[in-house]
């Protein structure tokens, strides 16, 4: 049997990491971000992912299947400027909420419970530091993340985004929900 874990990320993760971002960016995401934002991946990503895992607000996890590393999850607090509604405006629980900054498990690797545990594992990280509601913010045609969301409790709280890729304009929908989460099956 084959073990499956998820841990926090260290600094020799970043490479790793780095290359699930592309091959799920260029997989699932091509269409959506367009070249030019492709090839803006390349350049950096080991070097941004290395920054990430030593930034002390938030924390990087990585799903592991034997020796594989499979995904990651980035999560801390909720910057103002992510949980704010469309006039500017902050919740009451505005300190309360956590972030789901990024959610990837490599394609060939999917279905198999990873995204799941991550999600729970960055869940019970956050409230550990007093979050109480999580956020996190999907591409409105990413039929596949939405659902898994969706299945979790995560539904739309109805405020979009559009991102400029350089080439295309990505619409994202903010999803929330609780932390409090147990994992099925």
């Amino acid at each position: 049997m084959t073990t499956v874990e998820v841990r926090a990320a260290v600094a020799a993760d970043a490479p790793e990491i780095a290359r699930i971002q592309r091959v799920t960016w260029r997989t699932a995401y091509a269409d959506f971000l367009g070249e030019k934002a492709l090839a803006q991946l390349d350049a950096a990503a080991e070097e941004q992912w290395a920054v990430a895992i030593e930034h002390p607000g938030t924390t990087v996890h990585v799903a592991t299947e034997g020796a594989f590393t499979v995904g990651f999850c980035v999560a801390g607090p909720a910057p103002d400027e992510e949980v704010a509604g469309a006039s500017g405006e902050l919740p009451e629980d505005a300190a309360r909420t956590g972030l789901i900054a990024t959610l990837l498990v490599e394609p060939r690797w999917g279905r198999r419970g990873h995204g799941g545990r991550l999600l729970a594992e960055a869940a019970t990280g956050l409230r550990q530091r007093g979050a109480e509601r999580g956020i996190s913010w999907v591409a409105e045609s990413d039929s596949a993340s939405l659902s898994f969301f969706r299945r979790a409790g995560w539904l739309p709280d109805g405020t979009v985004r559009t991102l400029d890729t350089g080439e295309r304009r990505l619409r994202e929908i903010r999803l929330t929900g609780q932390l409090e989460l147990e994992l099925v099956g």
